[in-house]
């Protein structure tokens, strides 16, 4: 962490009447924020991969929910309440699988009908208020799972990472960085085992580079060395982010997490998940139902301007898969760990 525990990564921010997002598709060439309107705006930067991680993309889609509402400040009430259910449907067709988005989505909407007959430049107020809110209580939240999260980890543990799910999927702090954050807060000394996380190399762009940012050891290795680094003992915990947790505990995450999870199993190392209990969705009984977004080809092929696959090839490109709840070890949450997670220990969550 930095100096005085302020977060070193501003992943969003509202600056100037804009949100201003963190370019993760150039780091970490170079460190960019792009500024952001409008509601079609924030969606295409959530389509686009300028933001992801499912905390990240819900905070993003609450912006842009209150971005919307401060362009109609001024306009009629009923062109006001027109032009807004357009920007909903907008934000929810931006990517389909990270349940956070439709977390964020109908928090603000909820928001928004409780302002109902107020005048539109009140509502817009409301709403910026409350995405303001979205992003303090990301942080917070990321902070209690890390806290639960560190008492999982021995001092001198080697960390193996999947994707990214540090400051940068995340209003800061983050979920399974959050984890190995705390805990070298607290004083332990961990080092991580970042894989690439082949297509888009978010492991090697974000995550390696979050760490080297924060002088906590980093090894980068590529996706299809984990079994053998797991097989020579040097590996003595796996954690990772999710997009989406169903009700019984299977687990979405980026696309090679389930392969990690069974060689995990076959060496008898945990497998912890971190996750707020807004990327928990009751609604979705188990893995089968959760929709698995499929991305461009282009993300296979090649590397922005460095192509290596042969013209003419079929590509196919899942962004996620499911993790089987039997692979987990545990799930960490803002409100402590669940082991062994099913839907009678998920569901208790929701009722303490």
């Amino acid at each position: 962490m930095a100096e005085g525990g302020k977060q070193p990564v501003e992943t969003l921010r509202w600056k100037g009447g804009r949100v201003e997002m963190v370019d993760q598709r150039v780091l970490p060439a170079r460190f960019d924020y792009l500024a952001f309107s409008s509601a079609v705006e924030i969606a295409e930067g959530i389509r686009s991969m300028v933001v992801r991680g499912a905390p990240a993309i819900g905070c993003a889609a609450a912006y842009g929910v209150a971005l919307e509402a401060q362009n109609l400040r001024n306009a009629a009430p009923g062109d006001f309440a027109t032009a807004m259910d357009v920007a909903f449907e907008v934000l929810a067709a931006s990517r389909p699988t990270a349940v956070n988005l439709f977390w964020a989505l109908k928090r603000m909407r909820v928001m928004l009908d409780s302002a109902t007959g107020r005048a539109p430049a009140e509502i817009a107020d409301v709403l910026l208020a409350e995405a303001h809110e979205v992003l303090a209580e990301d942080i917070r939240i990321n902070r209690a799972m890390g806290a639960f999260g560190a008492t999982l980890l021995s001092d001198g543990a080697r960390v193996l990472t999947h994707c990214n799910a540090g400051a940068l999927a995340t209003a800061g702090h983050g979920t399974a960085l959050g984890v190995i954050r705390s805990a070298v807060e607290d004083g332990k000394r961990i080092s991580v085992i970042a894989d690439e996380t082949r297509p888009f190399l978010q492991g090697a762009r974000l995550t390696a580079w979050e760490m080297v940012q924060e002088k906590i050891p980093v090894t980068l290795i590529t996706d299809n060395m984990a079994g053998h680094f797991m097989s020579q003992g040097e590996i003595d915990a796996v954690i990772v982010g999710t997009d989406r947790v169903a009700a019984n505990g299977d687990v979405a995450n980026k696309i090679g997490t389930y392969m990690v999870a069974v060689l995990a199993k076959r060496h008898g190392i945990p497998f912890y998940v971190a996750c707020p209990l807004s990327t928990i969705d009751l609604d979705i009984p188990d893995g089968a139902a959760i929709p698995i977004e499929e991305r461009s080809s282009d993300e296979v092929t090649g590397f922005r301007e460095y192509k290596w696959a042969a013209e003419g090839v079929k590509i196919r490109n899942p962004a996620f898969d499911v993790t089987p709840a039997d692979l987990v070890t545990a799930l960490i949450t803002e409100k402590g760990i669940v082991k062994q997670p099913n839907k009678q220990r998920i569901t208790k969550l929701f009722t303490s």
